[in-house]
């Protein structure tokens, strides 16, 4: 459920033909393409195709071992079954992203995917692979005891997923209307803005209604361009030291947190925030 790839042939024409088509775009019209970044998001991906395997494999078990013991099973042939899935998964998602910028230990998985300092389709891709152990999945699994099959919910998490790939790009694509509800790339780099004006905005995946109800909603202004990146993190290029610098962080402040309650206090505080009982190292503030 963590990588957009996934295992369609097709698929990965679609992305390879788009990144493609992106680069030109961006290179004839002198906004560049970092050879550097894209190499390091090369490298998350390839990190990540073991660490997807090892997911499903524990995350299918866990799933399977919910959905047995749930009390109602909902129809998957039933179409108000898929809209109301459709609704729970990205209200879920919602909940799983917020959580993902205001708890540390689930920020240490995330934090790799806005590092790239360039919007492109390819940094869509550009993925942590520590997703079972910041334990993200939790938001999902009661979808499985409130009576979604597991086939449907990993159904509905990868088209959102593979949908948020095409908001990934700095190209000035509007959706008109349908942006009230829909995501959008303008509505998404936000969502990846380091700049004060932006920061811990627009978590929606498909739908952007739940920013709208919860208040964390922010429309791009065209006198604000946004700023990529991490806000208070250099650039990192080796993948392996982007994937864990910001969990030597965590452990390294949880160690020296003072008690196990502080430790826990620690884990559980927003990105940026001291330790109860000493300073830790400077950290990326929450994109």
């Amino acid at each position: 459920m963590d990588t957009l790839l996934a295992k369609s042939p097709l698929w990965l024409a679609v992305v390879l033909a788009l990144v493609l088509v992106e680069l030109t775009w961006r290179v004839r019209g002198g906004r560049g393409y970092d050879k550097g970044t894209a190499l390091t998001t090369l490298g998350l991906i390839a990190g990540n195709v073991p660490a997807a395997a090892l997911n499903a494999i524990v995350l299918g078990g866990l799933f399977s071992a919910t959905w047995a013991i749930a009390p109602v099973h909902l129809p998957l042939d039933n179409w108000k079954t898929w809209a109301a899935g459709f609704i729970a998964v990205e209200f879920a998602y919602y909940g799983f992203h917020r959580a993902s910028h205001r708890v540390r230990w689930l920020w240490a998985s995330h934090a790799v995917h806005h590092s790239a300092e360039q919007m492109t389709l390819l940094s869509s891709l550009r993925l942590g692979w520590t997703n079972l152990l910041s334990a993200g999945w939790v938001f999902y699994v009661p979808l499985t005891l409130i009576g979604f099959d597991p086939k449907l919910v990993v159904l509905l998490l990868a088209f959102n997923l593979r949908y948020q790939f095409f908001l990934h790009t700095e190209a000035k694509i509007s959706l008109g209307p349908l942006e009230w509800l829909l995501n959008s790339p303008s509505h998404h780099r936000v969502h990846h803005g380091r700049n004060e004006a932006y920061l811990d905005r627009n978590y929606g995946g498909v739908l952007i209604v739940f920013d709208r109800l919860f208040g964390t909603f922010r429309a791009e202004r065209s006198d604000e361009p946004v700023e990529f990146g991490l806000k208070g993190r250099a650039p990192e290029a080796n993948p392996l030291r982007l994937v864990w610098r910001e969990w030597s962080d965590v452990f390294a402040a949880m160690r020296t947190a003072g008690s196990v309650r502080s430790a826990v206090r620690v884990a559980l505080s927003p990105p940026g925030e001291e330790s109860p009982q000493s300073t830790p190292p400077p950290l990326a503030i929450v994109n």
